[in-house]
């Protein structure tokens, strides 16, 4: 008898191939809804319309009393705070159930629902605003942690950072399409569509957006059945609150992770930082009106498609920690270059968003696909809970040292210049992650390049 096992194909690199192409199609739905509505359109929108209801320049925000300035900032704090309590419990829920890519849609869509609900806000209804962004803040924080605890197993090690690179890299095409689209309706304001209205349907086409290109994953992802989960009894909620209490008691096994999460901590925080502040510095510091912020987001947006390319391919040479590092020593550059910056000269401010754009989706892109190989396997929407929650959890460290520098110094520079002190600090902890030691604890296959 003829042996024919080996002579039968291997096509699980096909259909691991089929759902990565599936996979990055979430990225490039969802970061419309970060760029044009997050990024650029809500904040001065709702505080156009809260200044509407506003009595004595305050509205009163579950009875405290806000400036329609300080409104957008109360509300996205409030969101992130609460998501971060929420995610790790639901990670635990999610690594208990085989159908991810229905949860990704359920959370997608219910975003997307809210966050459609700003096309009611108006006439000084800002409340609805406030429903919806925050609504929309803690699906949309619950999609990434779905998301992302897809990406280890649609991928082996050996193209993990290939593959969170052209993910990263799709999302950023994009939002800034989109973000044209947009622009260009609230430039030329066609139909005699009135600059609040051209915002409204700005926002909601974002929502429609992310919406509809969410039914790409949903319909070509694959069940993957749950792998290597505890234990433990009772319903589904207790069953998920079990898990995430020996997962905590289990960390300590995975010494590494821990490590990078804590440096994640730091550089996070300041990359973070630099992009929120990024448009205050360029009006109140430099001098720019409000057209060059813009075209300079674009910049960004674009840039950082290739960025994430790029820095995908340099990973797969030198391997992710050592591109990050890299990248990490460029944010250096940037924040040092930013203290120097002559007033009102475009090229060289130009130049630095360039900059920006190479490292932004670089790094993020890398981070995520290097934190996966640290955690073990059948717990990848836990750790990943884990990784968003320290995201939003410490995210406001950064714009605190920003604004106590400003407060003390009354200048923007030495304010972003004091952001070095997180990729500094980011970095060594960075360097004290024993990458092949860290895989080996998490039960992977340590690829041919770290």
């Amino acid at each position: 008898m003829n042996d024919v096992t080996g002579s039968i194909a291997n096509l699980e690199p096909l259909a691991q191939a089929r759902e990565q192409k599936a996979w990055y199609w979430y990225d490039w739905a969802n970061s419309a809804f970060v760029t044009t509505v997050s990024t650029v359109m809500f904040a001065p929108y709702i505080i156009s319309v809260a200044k509407d209801a506003a009595v004595d320049d305050r509205v009163s925000l579950v009875g405290i009393s806000v400036a329609p300035g300080a409104l957008p900032s109360f509300l996205i704090t409030f969101a992130t705070i609460l998501s971060a309590l929420l995610l790790p419990p639901l990670g635990a829920l999610m690594d208990r159930t085989p159908n991810k890519r229905r949860w990704l849609g359920g959370f997608a869509w219910t975003g997307a629902a809210f966050g459609s609900l700003l096309w009611f806000c108006r006439d000084g209804n800002w409340q609805i605003g406030a429903v919806a962004i925050i609504g929309a803040n803690l699906c949309l924080a619950a999609s990434m942690v779905v998301n992302d605890s897809i990406l280890p197993l649609i991928s082996d090690e050996e193209n993990r950072d290939r593959v969170s690179s052209r993910g990263w890299a799709w999302g950023y095409l994009g939002g800034g399409l989109l973000l044209v689209v947009n622009l260009a309706l609230f430039t030329m304001l066609p139909f005699g569509l009135t600059e609040g209205e051209a915002t409204r349907i700005s926002m909601l086409s974002a929502c429609v957006w992310w919406a509809g290109f969410t039914f790409i994953p949903y319909l070509r992802l694959q069940d993957h059945p749950p792998a290597d989960v505890e234990r433990v009894e009772g319903n589904v909620v207790a069953r998920s609150f079990g898990q995430l209490f020996a997962t905590l008691r289990d960390m300590k096994n995975y010494p590494m992770a821990l490590t990078f999460l804590l440096a994640y901590l730091f550089f996070n925080d300041g990359i973070q930082t630099v992009i929120a502040s990024s448009s205050t510095y360029g009006s109140e510091e430099l001098g720019f009106g409000q057209s060059v912020l813009i075209a300079t987001i674009l910049l960004v947006q674009f840039v950082a498609f290739g960025g994430a390319l790029i820095f995908g391919r340099l990973a797969g040479r030198f391997g992710a920690k050592h591109t990050i590092l890299g990248g990490l020593v460029v944010w250096m550059v940037i924040v040092t270059a930013a203290l120097f910056l002559p007033r009102e000269s475009l090229i060289p401010f130009l130049l630095l968003g360039f900059a920006i754009g190479i490292v932004l989706g670089g790094t993020q892109a890398l981070a995520r696909s290097y934190y996966s190989l640290l955690i073990p396997k059948g717990k990848e929407a836990e750790y990943f809970s884990f990784y968003h929650a320290m995201d939003r959890g410490t995210s406001w460290f950064g714009t605190l040292v920003f604004g106590l520098v400003y407060q003390l110094t009354d200048s923007y520079r030495p304010a972003i210049f004091a952001l070095i002190a997180f990729f500094v600090l980011g970095g060594l902890l960075l360097m004290r992650v024993d990458t092949a030691r860290g895989i080996r604890d998490a039960g992977n296959a340590v690829p041919a390049v770290i």
